[in-house]
């Protein structure tokens, strides 16, 4: 695949101290430039954007994919294979409340991927996702 420009995401969050123990401490994101009411993320290459909020926007909905309720809207990244599992882990040790435990889907076929749900402290919804062989990513 061919090198992609960074997206820049900004989301809403209720408190800046978790979103720098979630994205920072616990993803190990690197903090960029930031405010009293913002902080930019180096998210996986990516530039996303904690906007400090005085309530989240309504409880997203979600769509039912392998008979699992996946959050809409949601965001996330694309990761080596290894390194997904390394952050399973991590995600797991530390005990997060999965919305979508970690699990493979498509097993030995083409476009078998590993997939995992979470929520960040504010609930925006995450999927951390990673393929055997990254040129399937947009196969059908």
């Amino acid at each position: 695949m061919q090198a992609i420009p960074p997206f820049h995401l900004a989301i809403p969050v209720t408190s800046l101290a978790h979103a720098r123990a979630f994205y920072g401490e616990l993803l190990g994101c690197s903090e960029g430039r930031s405010d009293d009411h913002w902080i930019d993320w180096d998210f996986y290459g990516h530039q996303l954007v904690t906007h400090l909020v005085k309530a989240m926007p309504s409880v997203p909905d979600t769509n039912v994919v392998d008979e699992k309720h996946v959050p809409v809207p949601h965001f996330g990244v694309v990761l080596p294979w290894k390194e997904w599992h390394s952050l399973a882990d991590t995600l797991d040790n530390v005990g997060t409340d999965f919305v979508i435990a970690p699990y493979i889907r498509f097993k030995g076929q083409p476009g078998e991927q590993a997939t995992m749900f979470l929520h960040d402290p504010s609930g925006n919804a995450l999927e951390f996702k990673a393929f055997r062989d990254l040129s399937n990513l947009f196969s059908h």
